[in-house]
């Protein structure tokens, strides 16, 4: 295969395994990013918070015809009447979309308690 034809079976692959989903979560910003790493790395990704805030990146091995898969995750706190958390995932790579999706699935399920956070907050 040449340059060209190699980068274009890339941009394929990267376009059939994109995964670009947005959700609300009833945690935290910093609770939903601390999840979301604890999340990828059990399952064999690096994951790690970026420098920007409100924001985590996750990276993996060579998928497919890609040599490395990268995903990330970003938070916006206080959203709408219920200051509900959105949480914007994008992924490429055939075995992190799933894994991704996977992620998608459980946020959903997560509320406060599940993760030890009270609800409510403690009057001092």
């Amino acid at each position: 295969m040449t340059d060209q034809t190699t980068m274009d079976a890339i941009r394929e692959e990267m376009r059939r395994t994109a995964y670009q989903k947005k959700a609300v979560s009833k945690l935290s910003g910093k609770e939903t990013l601390d999840y979301a790493i604890a999340f990828f790395k059990e399952r064999g990704y690096r994951a790690g918070l970026t420098g920007r805030p409100g924001q985590m990146f996750v990276m993996g091995g060579k998928e497919g015809l890609l040599p490395r898969v990268t995903g990330e995750i970003k938070v916006q706190t206080n959203v709408g009447k219920g200051k509900a958390t959105m949480v914007t995932m994008d992924a490429t790579g055939e075995k992190l979309r799933d894994v991704m999706a996977e992620f998608h699935k459980s946020l959903r399920s997560q509320k406060p308690a599940d993760v030890g956070i009270s609800e409510t907050p403690v009057q001092p």
